[in-house]
């Protein structure tokens, strides 16, 4: 990872946590429930989605643009841990171990767990109403979260990956489960992130079609992970999805092949922000190129 990168990731991430720190501090009412809250969205993660959010902000819009997303950017990190911890359960995919350490309805009880992710899911939408944002602007953002995270989008690639278990699946059927459960809301983050730049279409287009590349070799890179990293260095426990007999990236190409797909993947991303340098001077993509680089090449 580039010092660059390190030192954007690092300042997004001190920003996001400020606003949900700032927002799940009120315990007056439920202790536990905003314990849980605060130990699903605050624990160890890479904050990739906010950054996400910051990235197409700023490449589109400056600083400036940046300084407008904080809530954005804060609703999309709880919209993800509130994902994570649903998906966590014992109805799904009954794991015990997240970001490193014991998953959230381990760590309270199963019933905190549930209500804690049904709270981070309407904190976003809290976060996004009562940003600074102009309200024509504010409405399409909670459109667009709210299209990425229901049975349009994430929801219903929890669904389908639930279905798959012990079946087998044609790649284009899995490229479409990761492109709902974990593309959806990549894609929700750099468009959230370019429409408070400020992108016209060619902009927006260009980024959706680099989001979707990269949220889906951030799956692909995770199947790859599941087979060659270990259970310390993961944070999750290795092989969970072997283990369930669950189709993966790996398991219908091959590791080689995954890598290769990975790496094609990349390049698609790549060639989408090209398109935005070449026809608008003012935009700097260099941060979403390094996100790229990073999503292919991590080891956790």
């Amino acid at each position: 990872m580039s010092s660059g990168l390190k030192a954007f990731l690092q300042t997004s991430a001190h920003r996001v946590e400020q606003t949900l720190n700032a927002v799940l501090a009120d315990q007056s009412t439920a202790a536990d429930l905003f314990a849980a809250m605060q130990y699903a969205a605050l624990g160890p993660g890479k904050r990739l989605r906010p950054a996400l959010v910051y990235a197409a902000a700023r490449a589109v819009g400056g600083e400036g643009a940046v300084n407008q997303s904080h809530e954005a950017a804060a609703a999309l990190e709880c919209v993800h841990a509130y994902s994570l911890v649903h998906d966590d359960l014992p109805a799904m995919d009954d794991d015990n171990l997240r970001r490193g350490r014991p998953t959230c309805h381990i760590q309270f009880d199963e019933a905190t767990a549930i209500l804690a992710g049904d709270a981070l899911q309407c904190q976003a939408f809290e976060l996004l109403s009562g940003s600074p944002l102009p309200a024509e602007l504010k409405v399409r953002v909670i459109a667009e979260l709210a299209r990425a995270s229901g049975a349009r989008g994430m929801v219903a690639g929890q669904a389908i990956d639930l279905a798959a278990v012990d079946h087998t699946l044609a790649l284009e059927q899995l490229k479409e489960m990761h492109r709902l459960k974990t593309g959806a809301l990549i894609v929700a983050s750099a468009r959230i992130g370019a429409m408070i730049g400020g992108a016209n279409d060619i902009q927006l287009n260009a980024i959706t079609r680099y989001a979707e590349t990269v949220g889906l070799a951030f799956q692909v890179q995770d199947d790859i992970l599941d087979v060659t990293a270990d259970t310390e260095v993961l944070g999750k426990t290795q092989g969970a999805d072997v283990a369930r007999n669950k189709p993966t990236y790996v398991s219908l190409l091959g590791l080689d092949g995954a890598q290769a797909k990975a790496r094609e993947l990349h390049e698609e991303a790549s060639q989408a922000l090209l398109e935005i340098s070449s026809n608008t001077e003012s935009v700097n993509t260099r941060i979403l190129q390094q996100l790229a680089d990073y999503i292919v090449k991590r080891d956790h």
